[in-house]
């Protein structure tokens, strides 16, 4: 019997419903592409302000949807990913703050993705769907905070990917964006990212039942997604950690070739899951939209890139994340204090790797909850 997640408190944001907002009118992307009609799924949380200055808007990592916190319904085992630093009294604090979560174009959890029907013959795209950038995701998001009727937001904030995003929308918006928290995340993805990425993407492809990316039809490449969901959720995680959780413990018995050890339990686990929920054909959009992030390369430098943002930036990297490590926070900030610009940076000494972004949240809290305030006195 699978446990049932407690009614949400008065601590929390309580029930909350996955909303879409639809256009006719297509999405030029990046490519020269346009991609219409589209459909962004989003969450609010909080009240926006009358003079509607309270505005935060939180960006997902690559596994990430629209539902960042609270719960949908009395059943749900979890509340939303992010549900320990959204609401009363947290770091995005509900009581001050109107918050927003939207699922990425190219995404499976509501926005128009892989999966969605293409407007020619109502099947979904497929192999039919285009590359996407990081900043066609943040276009895509412009229009939902422009339909809200926002026009500047007080903060954009995010975590790995969610980083990616929330440096793109400071400098392809700098009057929209008052401040960027940055958590986990980089300037580019680095050869080491992409070529985890890669071999995730190889995975899937490599899967018989993936057909070109066009099995809608038929069985899902579940093999080769739950390969690359293993090797990625390896690089979130960091050895202590592991050694910590789960050492090399393992049934007992002679081996063979199949799971043993407590950490292959773990993996497998954890690919089913990821299995129920996503889409193979997102995985591959998204991860190359990602590999794709390079903002130097974009606007010449980095320096350059920062000197077209004005918002504040907070960024916090994390001592045991060996995917965007802490050196990657400080190339930002020297590029970004080359630029004029303002950029604090805070170290969170913790062993739980990359996704400490996502769990280490007193710690981060602290230093959020600051930064927000100084920028609303402002």
């Amino acid at each position: 019997m699978e446990a049932i997640a407690p009614a949400p408190t008065s601590e929390g944001v309580g029930f909350v419903r996955t909303q879409r907002m639809h256009w006719t009118t297509p999405l030029t992307l990046t490519s020269g592409v346009t991609l219409g009609p589209l459909t962004i799924a989003y969450e609010t949380y909080g009240e926006l302000a009358p003079d509607r200055s309270n505005a935060i808007l939180i960006l997902h990592a690559l596994s990430g949807d629209a539902h960042a916190a609270g719960y949908h319904s009395p059943t749900d085992r979890k509340p939303g990913w992010w549900d320990g630093m959204i609401g009363p009294g947290r770091a995005f604090d509900t009581n001050r703050y109107f918050v927003i979560c939207s699922n990425v174009i190219g995404g499976c959890r509501g926005s128009t993705g892989p999966s969605s029907p293409h407007p020619v013959d109502g099947k979904p795209y497929g192999s039919r769907f285009p590359i996407i950038t990081i900043e066609d995701m943040v276009h895509a998001q412009q229009r939902l905070i422009d339909a809200l009727g926002i026009d500047t937001l007080l903060a954009v904030a995010g975590g790995s990917m969610g980083g990616f995003q929330a440096l793109a929308w400071a400098v392809e918006y700098p009057q929209r964006v008052r401040g960027a928290i940055l958590l986990a995340t980089s300037a580019r993805s680095s050869p080491q990212t992409v070529a985890w990425n890669y071999i995730g993407r190889r995975a899937i492809m490599a899967d018989p039942r993936w057909r070109g990316g066009d099995y809608y039809d038929g069985e899902p490449p579940r093999d080769g997604l739950a390969v690359a969901r293993m090797l990625g959720h390896i690089t979130y995680l960091c050895e202590p950690k592991l050694e910590q959780r789960f050492g090399r413990r393992g049934d007992p018995g002679p081996l063979d070739l199949g799971p043993h050890f407590a950490i292959e339990h773990y993996l497998e686990h954890q690919a089913a899951r990821f299995n129920e929920r996503f889409d193979a054909n997102s995985y591959l959009t998204i991860t190359r939209a990602m590999d794709s992030w390079d903002l130097a390369a974009r606007y010449g430098s980095l320096t350059a890139a920062f000197d077209l943002a004005r918002a504040r930036f907070l960024a916090l990297a994390y001592s045991s994340d060996w995917l965007y490590p802490p050196s990657e926070t400080y190339h930002m900030a020297v590029a970004a204090q080359a630029a004029g610009r303002s950029f604090t940076t805070h170290l969170i000494m913790t062993d739980a790797g990359h996704d400490a972004f996502l769990t280490d949240i007193a710690a981060q809290s602290v230093v959020i909850r600051e930064f927000l305030d100084r920028l609303g006195s402002e």
